[in-house]
Formats: structure tokens, sequence, C-alpha cells
């Protein structure tokens, strides 16, 4: 019992993640409970706890802003998430054929990811830029006519953020799917083309489910990702033009600092939390299932 109790308990190593444990407790436990808590109150521009009830919930969900910067995040969430996931296999693909120059090729592909949020949206905020970018250099070249502003137009600067959020995260979910498709048994390959089964089916039917684990980690840093967007929204268009590509985490710093409504930014902040929450509780069950299959096959 005691030799268990070691093994699972290792000293040193509790000792050595107690800074971590403290941090994560008095930071982000103590920091959501108090932005719970200050939703249901009346706070201004400092908080207080004269409690409201769900009034601030109320007064968020009639708010035509939020329900747009809703409808943005799940347009672009979907959009960005898909393509990341489809891109980022499809480059995982095509490093696994043993290239030449491969570090190099990973290199490239992993650049944007190292990159700030910040960085990455002005760098396609001036490649958009009519003034300077893509439409002043293509009229420059002779193309006076030529035409193409997405950020400065309501109807597609959605788009423009799409595009960015696929060229930052398809590196990172290519590098997390490579790894998963590097650890399949090079046997099952062979047996695949013994059978003639055509390579497409081979990676749809038997190498991707057997890449669970690899997609699911891909897919919940994605989802995380999307619900913290806002340096990249703030560095391309502000939320812009007009509310056309406000976000919530944009809904909700403009709140408090611009409008000096504690009270319904927290309760905006608590709903962005929500999702969260699934996606963790769901990634958690598939880890708890996963462990209990290991476990019933030893």
């Amino acid at each position: 019992m005691q030799r268990s109790w070691r093994r699972r308990f290792h000293l040193p190593a509790v000792i050595g993640t107690i800074p971590m444990i403290l941090v994560a407790v008095g930071v982000f436990v103590i920091g959501i409970g108090f932005s719970v808590l200050w939703s249901f109150t009346s706070s201004k521009l400092f908080p207080n706890y004269d409690f409201v009830g769900l009034a601030q919930y109320r007064r968020l969900w009639a708010d035509s802003r939020w329900l747009v910067s809703v409808n943005n995040i799940w347009f672009f969430g979907l959009m960005s998430i898909t393509c990341n996931m489809v891109f980022g296999y499809l480059l995982a693909v095509f490093m696994d054929q043993r290239i030449r120059q491969e570090d190099l090729f990973r290199s490239i592909f992993l650049y944007p990811f190292a990159m700030s949020l910040i960085v990455t949206g002005l760098v396609w905020q001036w490649v958009l830029d009519p003034n300077l970018g893509l439409q002043e250099a293509m009229r420059n070249l002779g193309w006076s006519s030529f035409s193409f502003a997405p950020l400065v137009d309501a109807n597609t600067a959605i788009y423009a953020l799409v595009v960015a959020g696929i060229w930052q995260g398809s590196g990172v979910t290519m590098a997390i799917l490579l790894a998963g498709l590097r650890g399949v048994d090079e046997e099952i390959w062979k047996a695949a083309r013994v059978d003639g089964i055509p390579t497409w089916r081979t990676h749809v039917s038997i190498v991707a489910p057997m890449m669970k684990g690899a997609f699911a980690t891909a897919f919940v840093l994605q989802c995380v990702g999307v619900v913290r967007v806002y340096d990249l929204v703030i560095a391309m268009t502000g939320g812009g033009p007009g509310i056309a590509t406000s976000m919530p985490a944009v809904y909700v710093i403009q709140l408090i600092t611009v409008r000096q409504n504690v009270g319904q930014g927290m309760a905006a902040a608590t709903m962005m939390l929500l999702p969260v929450l699934v996606v963790l509780a769901f990634g958690g069950l598939v880890m708890w299932r996963r462990n209990r299959q290991r476990e019933a096959a030893l």
C-alpha cells in the first residue's frame, strides 16, 4: 500500500508542481469564480456585490452586438477548425512521404503558429489593405480595374479572418497529426497494399480511426484557440467594418473598458467559458474511456 502510494505520488514531482498548482488555483480558479460571481451583480466601473440575479444575462442576450459576436464566432470556428483539420491532415500525409528537406518544410509550416496573433493579423491586414497590399500591387502591374479589398466590406471581412486563422493554425495541426501518422504500424500499410486497398481508403477507413487521440488533441487545441480569439480581430479589423467582425472576446473587453459595465462583461465572459468546459469535459471523457479500454485489454 505504502509502495503503491509512493509510486503514484512521487514526492519530488509533487513538490515541483506546487508552484504551478498555486498559480492555477490562485489565478484561474479563483479568478473564474469571481468572474461568475460578479456576473450576477450590478457592477459598473468597479465590481460590487449588489446581486441582481439573471438580469445581466437577460440584457446580454437582448444586445444585438452580442448576438452578432456569437454568430461570428460560430462561423469563424466552424470554418477555421474544419479547414485546419483537413489541411493539417493533408500536410501531415505530404510530410509522411519521407520527402527531402523535411525539417525545412516542417519549419515553414509551423512558423505561422510561432508568430504572435497580433503579428499575424498585421501581416494579413497589410496584404489585404487596398492601398498597400495585393490590390495596389496588381494595379501597379497594369490591371487598373483590379479590386480585392475584403477587409473594408462588411460581407467579406469575416472570410479574411478565417483565411488568417487557417494560415496560423494548419501548421500545428499538421505537427500533431504527423506524430499520429508516424505512430501507425508499417505492417498495416503493407497489409493494405497486399489486399489492394486504395491509399485514400486506407487513410479514411483504417488509419484515421487509429488516430483518434491525435485528432482529439488537435480539435481541442483548435476549439480553445477559437474561443479566445481576440488579437487577430483587433489587428486586422478592430471588430469592423461596423460590428461585422466583432467576437465575444472583443465584446467583453470593450464592455468592461469602454462601456464600463463590469457586470454584463462578466456575464459575457461566463457564457464564453461554457463551451470551453464542454470541450474539456468531452476530452476528459474520451481519455477516461480510452484508459478503461486499455485496462480491460490487459
